[in-house]
């Protein structure tokens, strides 16, 4: 497990099937997604087992938390696309190439960079989602994921029906953890025992824009040193903040003039 997970979540030591920590994930207190999410990626292991959750971007692309991937070799790593059961459904695809965003560090005293960048081995068919242009305390969002329901770590297993939960920003201050609001997002915990918990970080913090939902984060970790989940808000990597990294990386380069 990670330094920083292991800091931030006391002696709480919840590994996903590939040994990666999960941090901060899935939903306490949601329910079960009640519409299709087209650009919705579970992550799975050689095994077929599912450990971290992420957000088709592109046609080749889909982003996630750096923690889940860091270290990995794409080649033993899958995705399963646009399926709110995590067992059967949607599109498979094999991965080619993972990108961590050079800022993430594992240490406790490090916030920020926790996001990375897969390329798919082949264009997939699923709609991806657009990245969000403006986000701020009072912005009503969605978290969706797979993990845990019950608060306590190794307290049961996630659902493979995906399970959404509605929150919304809040001022960073209340993420007492290690955070960065520059590039963070500090996300609530409604009535004080809802929210992110184990088994799902990279999972989507979503906003609807024009009756459009538009992706605004990537769930990262908890927002204080509690290993007991949604005791207080949590944080997520803001991938509007990292939008200009995110495109230069998955944007083709232009073709050289003819000499």
């Amino acid at each position: 497990m990670l330094k920083r997970v292991l800091v931030v979540l006391l002696a709480a030591m919840v590994l996903t099937p590939v040994g990666q920590a999960t941090g901060a994930g899935d939903l306490v207190g949601g329910r079960e997604a009640d519409e299709p999410y087209p650009f919705i990626v579970s992550l799975h292991s050689a095994s077929g087992k599912a450990f971290c959750a992420g957000t088709l971007i592109a046609a080749d692309w889909l982003v996630t938390a750096g923690h889940c991937v860091e270290g990995k070799n794409a080649a033993n790593l899958g995705a399963r696309i646009g399926s709110n059961d995590n067992t059967q459904g949607g599109e498979i695809a094999k991965l080619a190439e993972i990108v961590v965003n050079p800022s993430y560090n594992p240490e406790p005293e490090h916030a920020g960079g926790d996001l990375a960048l897969v390329r798919l081995a082949a264009p997939v068919k699923t709609a991806p989602i657009a990245i969000g242009a403006v986000v701020a305390p009072g912005t009503a969002t969605r978290l969706l994921g797979w993990g845990q329901t019950c608060p306590t770590s190794g307290c049961g297993k996630g659902p493979a029906k995906l399970q959404q939960l509605d929150t919304k920003i809040v001022e960073g201050t209340r993420c007492t953890a290690k955070f960065d609001g520059a590039v963070e997002l500090c996300t609530d915990n409604p009535g004080g025992n809802t929210g992110s918990c184990y088994g799902d970080s990279g999972g989507p913090e979503i906003a609807k824009v024009d009756e459009k939902w538009v992706l605004l984060g990537t769930i990262s970790r908890p927002g204080n040193a509690d290993p007991v989940c949604a005791t207080s808000p949590s944080i997520a990597t803001s991938v509007v903040a990292y939008a200009q990294w995110i495109a230069e990386k998955i944007t083709p380069p232009t073709p050289a003039p003819p000499a």
